[in-house]
């Protein structure tokens, strides 16, 4: 039990490629308890991968949503309000156009951090699961923009490292008809299974090879969340029910076979599915389905922490 001699309660505003969210906890060293979270789809990256250039209109939304996280933090007496930004922000040409909206809008500064500290904290938090802490980990972060792959046994880690590969990314890069044709399916297909097997394999497969046992792949982000969701039809999201879930290959295929074939206006009715969020699980369930066909791995455990529980616990 914790006390309030041991405890800070403190928030961070997490500013990515597709989406804002707000996680506010009580924390006391490694101990990080959730007491309220939000998500905004702002779509910071829409359009972006054409220029390189943060566009206004999703730069004005993302300024709202961290106003209104920040004065939700305030409510629920955080005591430290931290906000980060990661792939679209520290990719841009223009990242201070959006680092002002933020401050000019709620007064707070913006941490844009490297692809190396995302995977690092993704891990970390990950990694404050003591079960998952006892097994030698592949973990995936896959966000709008890029995706970690960090590889590690406890608190040491043997491999990090963030590819420019993510769901908003893959999706503009492949845009697609309603419902998707079959060639639009395979283009994308095609080019991530050569992306994994050109880009990945060589700098992930030295490492995987130096463990002692086979390692588990985890997966963290909104993605995983949402394949754990659709599995068990849960209409909101549910931390408890969704942690520790664990999906093997042939479900997230299934998944992937079902999404692919609705078109947009049925995807959004399908239970467990964020309507929001009804356009990215394309690209999203595909990337999984490719990583683990890619490295052999027949299940995925699903874990709810991540980059947001370290940022909170690195104040």
């Amino acid at each position: 039990m914790l006390t309030a001699m041991q405890t800070a309660r403190r928030a961070v505003i997490d500013v990515g490629t597709n989406s804002v969210k707000l996680l506010i906890a009580d924390v006391a060293g490694v101990d990080v308890r959730p007491v309220h979270e939000e998500s905004r789809q702002t779509r910071l990256g829409k359009g972006f991968y054409e220029t390189h250039r943060l566009q206004p209109e999703p730069i004005a939304r993302t300024a709202e949503a961290v106003w209104e996280f920040f004065e939700t933090a305030r409510e629920r007496s955080a005591t430290s309000i931290r906000v980060i930004a990661t792939s679209a922000a520290r990719d841009a040409m223009n990242p201070r156009d959006l680092t002002n909206a933020i401050e000019k809008a709620s007064g707070l500064k913006t941490e844009i951090i490297t692809g190396a500290r995302e995977a690092d904290w993704a891990f970390q938090g990950v990694a404050t699961d003591a079960e998952l802490a006892q097994h030698p980990l592949l973990l995936l972060d896959v966000g709008g923009g890029s995706t970690e792959f960090i590889l590690g046994h406890g608190k040491e880690k043997s491999f990090a490292h963030s590819f420019p590969l993510g769901t908003v990314r893959l999706m503009e890069k492949f845009p697609h008809s309603d419902p998707p044709t079959r060639a639009e399916f395979t283009n994308c297909r095609e080019w991530l299974k050569d992306f994994l097997h050109h880009e990945v394999r060589p700098q992930l497969e030295p490492a995987l090879k130096n463990l002692a046992r086979e390692s588990w792949l985890v997966g963290t982000g909104g993605t995983t969340s949402i394949l754990a969701r659709l599995e068990k039809k849960l209409d909101r999201f549910d931390r408890e029910k969704i942690e520790r879930t664990v999906l093997t290959l042939e479900q997230v295929k299934a998944h992937r076979k079902n999404l692919w074939k609705l078109p947009l206006a049925e995807r959004k009715e399908v239970p467990g599915l964020p309507k929001l969020r009804a356009d990215v699980i394309l690209t999203g369930v595909l990337i999984y389905e490719a990583v683990m066909e890619e490295f052999g791995f027949k299940e995925v455990h699903i874990s709810t922490r991540g980059l947001r529980f370290a940022a909170v616990m690195n104040e």
